[in-house]
């Protein structure tokens, strides 16, 4: 998720949000049924983006908000507090500071779906009707698909450790301070995952720490990846394979995380080239990037969602394939791009002009690039620098 609270550094979306959080309108729970122009459900990057947008341009109370979070967090910074390099404080900021003023915030989570009749249900069970909706909800963390993580996740001062998660993240500098030899070892799930790049950025800030201290000499690194890959885009892939080769770092292709045995320190993986293939490996530190998937509210409505959970919106231009009032945006989206905050920055102002488009009953001409960038560029330049 992108930071929009006012402390953040500006961007073109921080700014826009920023000039109207003074006084949000907060509903928790009210009528049994409410109505609105537009409702966003989700309050995270793009949702708080789009909300910032059609409020601005439509005016105070046409706008819901739906989302159930107290608080609002920068999720890319996760990577930079796993390493030490900033706090977990720096990267939240209250949901009230966050979403735009002009626009209601519900404080609930949505239960059901009901595109046909235009209307969802939520957790408290209040009915919000809607003229169009932008679905913004994004991707669950799936710890408990992995027998034993949550279980070595839960011990105190323990080896285990994930940058995905504010509960988790600042177990990685704790275990990266109390590491002295052994098997570091780091994975990347088999299923999509928000930032395709932060399971690799953590090996390397890791190794760069361990060698920076002093005990690189005494550390296997390894990381485990489900993908085929080491990166999708082949140029940088290139370069990417002489950086761990010199740092010697042991990568393993198609490799999967399946268990965790945290009072043996051993994690199992499978091979998802040949099925029933296993192995164990027993390890000093383990990073986890857990499994990923789209809140299972999506994929149990029939018609919104695609066969993998996601919102099915036409790439281009974000608009649902059989709802043409209903549009998605981030992470839950059907498109073929990384989910990325780069990616929802550049789709909120596609989102924001198709839908005044449907508003004035004209057909959606804004279209999305793709653009899905995690500046592979700029980390190839701070690997070269170390």
């Amino acid at each position: 998720m992108l930071h929009l609270c006012r402390n953040a550094k500006p961007s073109v979306i921080c700014g826009a949000i920023q000039q109207s959080v003074r006084f949000l309108s907060v509903s928790h729970v009210s009528a049994s049924n409410r109505q609105c122009k537009i409702l966003v459900v989700g309050g995270g990057s793009g949702g708080c983006s789009v909300a910032a947008k059609l409020s601005s341009r439509l005016g105070p109370g046409k706008v819901v908000v739906l989302d159930p979070a107290d608080n609002h967090y920068y999720q890319p910074m996760f990577t930079l507090v796993g390493g030490g390099m900033k706090k977990l404080e720096d990267s939240v900021c209250s949901m009230k500071e966050t979403l735009p003023s002009l626009a209601t915030w519900v404080r609930d989570s949505v239960a059901q779906f009901e595109p046909a009749v235009n209307a969802v249900v939520t957790s408290n069970g209040e009915r919000i009707e809607y003229e169009q909706m932008v679905i913004a909800v994004g991707l669950e963390l799936r710890y408990d698909r992995i027998p034993g993580l949550l279980e070595a996740l839960a011990i105190p001062g323990g080896n285990v450790c994930s940058n995905y998660s504010p509960k988790y993240v600042n177990r990685t500098m704790e275990a990266l301070q109390k590491f002295h030899q052994g098997n570091a070892v780091f994975t990347f799930p088999n299923s999509p995952v928000k930032c395709p790049g932060a399971p690799q950025k953590v090996v390397y800030i890791s190794e760069h720490y361990l060698r920076k201290n002093r005990k690189r000499r005494e550390a296997k690194i390894i990381y485990n990846t489900a993908l085929p890959v080491i990166f999708g885009v082949k140029h940088y892939a290139d370069v990417l394979w002489k950086v761990v080769e010199h740092r010697d770092i042991e990568v393993n292709l198609r490799t999967n995380l399946k268990q965790v045995i945290p009072e043996r320190n051993q994690a199992v993986f499978e091979n998802l080239d040949k099925p029933g293939e296993e192995h164990t490996i027993e390890y000093s530190l383990l990073h986890v990037t857990p499994p990923m998937a789209a809140p299972e509210v999506l994929s149990t409505c029939p018609g919104l969602a695609n066969a993998a959970g996601f919102v099915d919106v036409n790439k281009d231009t974000l608009q649902h394939v059989k709802f043409p009032n209903i549009f998605a945006i981030g992470d839950c989206s059907s498109t073929p791009n990384s989910k990325t905050a780069a990616s929802a920055a550049a789709q909120a102002p596609v989102v924001y002009r198709n839908m005044m488009a449907v508003m004035e009953g004209k057909s959606p001409s804004a279209s999305y690039n793709g653009y899905a960038s995690w500046s592979p560029r700029n980390w190839l330049q701070f690997l070269h620098s170390r």
